[in-house]
């Protein structure tokens, strides 16, 4: 057995032997250019001197006091960190790097020599000029070989392509390799990796040069004008460093696409892209449960209201994905409807995609919408979501969220759905706004139906999603665009974030766990600061935050707290089966009190009554308080011209 495990790891150990012996071999070459220049100048300087004196001196070739001289001045070029760079870049750093070590060398060789002799013999001229000569020979070498190879490569197209520094030499750095090679762009010119077998291999000629520590080093060094990080199974923690890395080098960077990206069609295997802020703020996602979906979703008819929204929109993707016979789009906007209608028909050529027109709270829009798709589940995506905005808008609002989920329910069941989701809000906990309370009253009319139908009703609460619509992502990202400042509302303010994608398919795997009446909270993990988002997508976009584009902080809007809750206490989360999914007991609700509350709502919606949706709201949603000093900030008006 140790004899088969010997034979078949020498190979191995000595490929790896050579690899080192080839990389070092250009370093030991260099190390004896400098000490045969260290040679010859302080022969050299002596033999000048020497042969201004009258009586001949004979300055011998070695001696212990040139033993001395290279012993001592060797230690300082190591010292000094002299063979750390390449001649092909050699630059001004590099000349003020080889001064210092000329002048520290001599200050060790005049010590080493008066140990030894007691600078017997030693010109003090020789002294003198050593460093300035031993510059000229170290510097001028260098720099005429850089000089030769800018030359050669300003008449070689191949020379003339992007520098491109590598972070992972594993199958992502390979392949990525493989392709510069097709592409005359780009010139990879080394690999970083931590991976300390890797250490002085060469991956398709490309060697990998250190770990990911001596970027800021390296990228200067090779001259590179380009990085990419090619570590597509990073996690958050690894992202983040390579990125705060990168940062340091002052250089522009990308990344290859992550593995799930290219299997859902969101990017090609060789694309380079920016650094997404999903990839620096984002959590370890779990992987869904693909067959259990496939089983609810596959071959059933689906219908998506707000279809055309950030979350609405996802769902029809990933209910695409998974096999629905036929989708249903009800959307009120008329671009979003035609946008993602579009996209679904090049995606799935084959399905049934109906469109409808309308609002969902118009009875006569949904029935059609049922009618026509014959529905086997209701995915309820439509609502307003704008916290500051709906302080204002409580009739809306209330019209919106509330009614209109309560009209979407009531016919669903009428038309024999088998199962209807509604997607909450984290808000809806504890609500401190008109958006939370709202929704929560919403959760409240969908169990009131549920204790009387057959219809499945399922409601799912998340925080916030990165990238959605109207959400502080693409507002801090135009604000960055113009140079800033970034608005932030409140230091330690905090929110809870997952990704679109993400949070679509923890969605559906909750409405495919099971329950006839379930309220779902997704595990958002740790609440990220607002004022570290900022801060990353400042760097990101290649500035440096206080510096190049300052934050400031305007106070918390109306409706807003500092931090959200995910759970309340009277409902006793539970895990499930999926370990980023909690199912709360419901509280209970009286089912006739909801109703005559839902009545007097409309009433009011109708009549424009918002003092009295004020108190019908705060009636039917007890923990409702709204947080302090809130103000309610109506929308500003925009004057028509007089002469219009």
């Amino acid at each position: 057995m140790d004899g088969r495990q010997t034979s078949s790891q020498t190979p191995s150990l000595m490929g790896r032997i050579g690899r080192k012996a080839a990389s070092l071999l250009p370093r030991m070459l260099i190390v004896l250019h400098d000490l045969g220049m260290v040679w010859v100048c302080w022969v050299g300087l002596n033999a000048l001197r020497y042969s201004f004196v009258p009586v001949h001196v004979a300055v011998m070739l070695f001696s212990p006091s040139v033993a001395v001289v290279l012993a001592a001045q060797g230690l300082i070029f190591w010292w000094a960190g002299l063979y750390r760079g390449l001649w092909r870049f050699a630059s001004l750093p590099d000349l003020i790097n080889i001064a210092k070590a000329s002048v520290l060398g001599l200050l060790a060789i005049s010590l080493g020599l008066f140990l030894v002799n007691r600078l017997d013999m030693v010109p003090r001229s020789a002294l003198v000029l050593y460093p300035i000569v031993l510059i000229v020979l170290l510097g001028g070498p260098r720099l005429l070989y850089r000089a030769w190879k800018d030359g050669r490569d300003a008449v070689d197209p191949q020379h003339a392509a992007t520098r491109v520094l590598i972070l992972g030499a594993g199958r992502a750095g390979e392949a990525l390799v493989r392709d510069m090679g097709r592409d005359r762009r780009y010139l990879p010119v080394g690999f970083l990796d931590d991976d300390a077998r890797l250490q002085g291999a060469k991956v398709h000629g490309v060697p990998v040069l250190g770990t990911l520590d001596a970027l800021v080093e390296l990228a200067r060094e090779t001259d590179a004008r380009l990085i990419v990080i090619a570590i597509p199974t990073a996690d958050t923690a690894q992202m983040q460093r390579a990125v705060a890395l990168c940062d340091d080098t002052g250089l522009p960077f990308r990344t290859v696409p992550r593995l799930h990206d290219v299997l859902q069609g969101r990017a090609a295997p060789g694309d380079l892209q920016e650094v997404a802020i999903e990839d620096l703020l984002g959590r370890e996602p779990v992987a869904p449960d693909w067959e259990a979906m496939r089983g609810w979703i596959g071959g059933r008819s689906v219908l998506v209201t707000g279809a055309g929204g950030s979350i609405g929109a996802e769902l029809c993707r990933q209910v695409v994905e998974l096999g629905a016979r036929s989708l249903t789009l009800v959307e009120q906007t008329e671009l979003a409807l035609v946008t993602i209608f579009e996209e679904l028909r090049q995606r799935m050529p084959s399905l049934p995609v109906h469109c409808v027109l309308g609002d969902c709270g118009d009875r006569a829009v949904i029935d059609h919408a049922l009618r026509i798709s014959d529905a086997q589940a209701v995915l309820h995506a439509a609502a307003y979501k704008q916290v500051p905005v709906l302080e204002g808008q409580i009739r809306e609002a209330v019209r919106n969220n509330v009614l209109a989920t309560h009209t979407v329910a009531e016919a669903s069941v009428a038309a024999g759905v088998d199962t209807f989701l509604l997607i909450s809000t984290d808000k809806a906990v504890d609500p401190a706004n008109v958006l939370g309370a709202s929704k929560r009253l919403a959760e409240m009319a969908c169990q009131a139906i549920a204790a009387q139908a057959r219809t499945r009703m399922v409601v799912v609460r998340f925080g916030n999603v990165l990238d959605s619509a109207g959400s502080v992502v693409p507002a801090f990202r135009e604000q960055i665009r113009r140079g800033g400042p970034v608005t932030v509302t409140h230091p330690e303010v905090s929110r809870y974030f997952m990704t679109i994608p993400e949070a679509c398919q923890l969605i559906l795997q909750s409405v495919a766990i099971g329950g006839n009446q379930a309220i779902f909270t997704l595990d958002m993990g740790e609440p990220v600061p607002i004022r570290v988002l900022a801060e990353q997508m400042i760097r990101l976009a290649g500035k440096v935050p206080g510096r190049d584009v300052q934050i400031v902080y305007s106070g918390l809007r109306p409706g807003e707290k500092i931090h959200e809750s995910l759970y309340h206490p009277e409902e006793r989360n539970r895990r499930t089966e999926h370990p980023k999914i909690l199912q709360a007991e419901s509280r209970s609700v009286d089912a006739t009190t909801c109703q005559r509350t839902l009545a007097a709502l409309r009433v009011a919606v109708a009549d424009y009554d918002e003092p009295r949706l004020h108190r019908l709201l705060r009636d039917a949603v007890p923990e409702y308080k709204p947080a302090d000093g809130a103000v309610v900030v109506p929308l500003p008006v925009v004057r028509r011209n007089q002469a219009t």
